[in-house]
């Protein structure tokens, strides 16, 4: 099954990294958070992926483009130029990455991808997120709701400390603890095929027309996540997820 990341977006709310790369190339544990997120799709068998891109598409292709090379301890006979492989990354990915406009919006990303898809049920989800989800379970669970799509539904970590308190005294302290009360959209969807024909073209934002009407028609379902899952819209967060990393604390490796 192929699996869309939208990787094409500007990034404007971590403009301390997107002045330079587009968003799914900022460094988490000095890899690009795209890696992350199919290094994840990837521990579950899903190795096939398209990259809807846009913003600065041209870090990402080199990135891919160069993978190997960059990624492999090597001899370089500068006499000849001839090249051997001492050791070489040990990935069989497949990465279809495909120019989707610089000011195409995410639905119309989506519809872009379409013939890269074969009319095939596929998976999409962000270029900017991590979680621990079961992917092989959200799939399943697509499979037994015989819905166009499932979205998978989380709960954010909330952006202060939260206080329980009983006559004036804090009797529990949590810093920054996820939202028990709400769901919001995750992203990691499963969607059929028949989805794409409702998104009219690129001026489509995925998360209203589309998304509004398959909920109206009964047609969205949703897979409760309870793990662990962060979003990267600032250097704050980065900054979290990079320390989660490097001290062997992710819970989505």
């Amino acid at each position: 099954m192929k699996v869309v990341i939208l990787a094409g977006g500007l990034g404007t709310r971590i403009a301390e990294y997107t002045d330079m790369i587009p968003k799914p190339m900022v460094p988490v544990g000095g890899r690009p958070i795209v890696w992350h997120i199919m290094n994840h799709y990837a521990r579950y068998g899903f190795k096939d992926f398209c990259l809807a891109l846009g913003f600065k598409a041209e870090a990402i292709k080199e990135y891919f483009l160069n993978y190997r090379v960059l990624g492999s301890n090597f001899t370089v006979d500068l006499a000849s130029g001839s090249l051997s492989d001492i050791e070489s990354p040990s990935v069989d990915w497949r990465v279809s990455l495909v120019d989707t406009g610089l000011a195409t919006l995410t639905g119309g990303r989506v519809k872009r991808m379409a013939r890269y898809l074969d009319r095939k049920p596929f998976m999409l989800t962000y270029g900017d997120g991590v979680a621990d989800i079961d992917l092989r379970g959200l799939l399943d669970y697509h499979r037994a709701q015989q819905k166009m799509v499932t979205v998978t539904a989380v709960h954010p970590a909330a952006r202060f400390g939260e206080l329980s308190l009983t006559d004036g005294l804090v009797t529990e302290f949590r810093e920054k603890p996820q939202v028990q009360g709400g769901w919001i959209n995750g992203g990691f969807f499963v969607c059929e095929p028949e989805f794409l024909d409702l998104i009219e073209g690129d001026d489509t934002v995925l998360e209203r027309e589309p998304l509004e009407r398959l909920a109206a028609m009964g047609q969205l379902a949703a897979y409760r996540h309870e793990g662990f899952w962060q979003c990267m819209d600032t250097k704050r967060d980065r900054d979290v997820l990079d320390e989660m990393y490097m001290s062997g604390n992710a819970p989505w490796k």
